[in-house]
């Protein structure tokens, strides 16, 4: 058995939308108690405050969580400036939190340790984490994740996110409010099951070539010229912008992941993305129209419902991308509603718009941090 309960204040007082927060999950619980939860709060709140609340309701719970810029849930839909607590309850899977600190200093190591203290007495299945978003490199968290974990297991989540600010996001563990950490939570147990869907909306427009230099998030050359003027000629002479993100492919996946853009330099010709691209991958200038990420919603949501492994599932997280948030304007609480009618009416839903969403590309290959995507992900017994 899997049961998941959502509550959901948009509240703007910090006490009384945990305390609506809190009474929302007791009700639905029924006297059952949680083993594990997962809260997306917008930046402006007292997370402290809440985190304490939290566990004086509910002692001892796996918590983990992040600072969001949007959130949803079947309880308020879409919402800005929320606060949404999940929280899971099991019998029969183990559900178990653990944090990777000061990933800054050194974050393969951090990730090791916190898959060691979120590791109990079965093999893990599944991890999700809502790590740092801005300061430290996402693509090296991920690594990280996997040297402990193993290259192919399944890893989902989003990066926490600061309305925009570009200055701090925090991250949550059970009673902690932390910087340049990684929460995460490790689900073990043969009863397990999960699917998952990515989509992003995005075509690749323009001609294949090969990065030839890179250094991290920065693109320095593709084939060979400049990436600016790459992206200039495929553009017809136009500068890039955030609606054409690079679509990457790496050696021998069928798959493209979105590196989103964040600038260029105009006298060396450099183009800076949201994440690290690499050498030697082959690109493509995408883009997308509104319509296109709005279909990308619906099929996400599909192909995690037609492979899942049995006929109920309990729960479908949501992680999607701020960028889409930005770029889909007031048209945004339209996926939520493409979300919830393409679910099964008895499946919870909630979720966060993120700086940066984790999936694997296909079923069994490596997680790839993504941009510009949205991810659906199912969990139940």
């Amino acid at each position: 058995m899997l049961k998941a309960i959502v509550g959901h204040s948009n509240d703007p007082d910090s006490s009384s939308a945990v305390a609506e927060v809190i009474a929302q999950c007791q009700a639905a619980l029924n006297g059952l108690t949680p083993n594990a939860g997962m809260l997306f709060a917008a930046i402006d709140f007292d997370h402290a405050l809440i985190l304490q609340e939290i566990d004086q309701a509910f002692p001892n719970l796996e918590l983990i969580g992040c600072t969001s810029d949007a959130e949803l849930s079947d309880t308020l839909q879409f919402q800005y400036d929320s606060i949404v607590l999940t929280l899971f309850c099991s019998d029969e899977i183990e559900i178990r939190a653990g944090v990777a600190r000061n990933l800054g200093e050194d974050a393969i190591a951090a990730t090791r340790l916190a898959v060691e203290q979120a590791t109990g007495a079965q093999p893990p299945r599944l991890c999700i984490t809502i790590p740092e978003g801005i300061k430290t490199n996402g693509t090296l968290i991920l690594k990280g994740l996997q040297a402990a974990l193993g290259e192919q297991f399944p890893i989902f989540g989003g990066m926490s996110t600061d309305n925009y600010r570009f200055e701090a996001t925090y991250q949550f563990y059970k009673t902690e409010v932390l910087t340049d950490a990684a929460p995460i939570l490790l689900f073990s147990g043969a009863a397990l099951k999960f699917s998952y869907g990515i989509a992003n909306g995005w075509e690749p427009i323009s001609v294949s070539s090969q990065v030839t230099k890179a250094r991290g998030n920065c693109v320095v050359t593709i084939g060979e010229q400049s990436a600016l003027s790459f992206f200039r000629e495929q553009l017809g002479g136009a500068d890039p912008v955030p609606q054409n993100p690079l679509a990457v492919f790496e050696a021998g996946e069928p798959e493209f992941y979105l590196r989103g853009f964040s600038g260029f330099d105009e006298t060396t010709g450099e183009v800076h993305c949201l994440a690290d691209v690499p050498e030697n991958s082959i690109v493509q200038v995408s883009t997308a129209g509104r319509e296109d990420i709005l279909a990308a919603c619906k099929t996400a949501i599909q192909q995690a419902t037609q492979s899942y492994p049995s006929p109920h599932p309990t729960i479908a997280l949501i992680f999607s991308c701020d960028c889409r948030f930005k770029l889909l304007g007031s048209r945004v609480t339209e996926e939520y509603d493409l979300i919830r009618d393409c679910l099964p009416a008895e499946v919870v839903c909630s979720g966060f718009y993120t700086y940066g969403e984790l999936s694997p590309l296909h079923e069994y290959g490596a997680t790839r941090l993504h941009n510009m995507t949205i991810v659906t992900l199912l969990l139940g017994t």
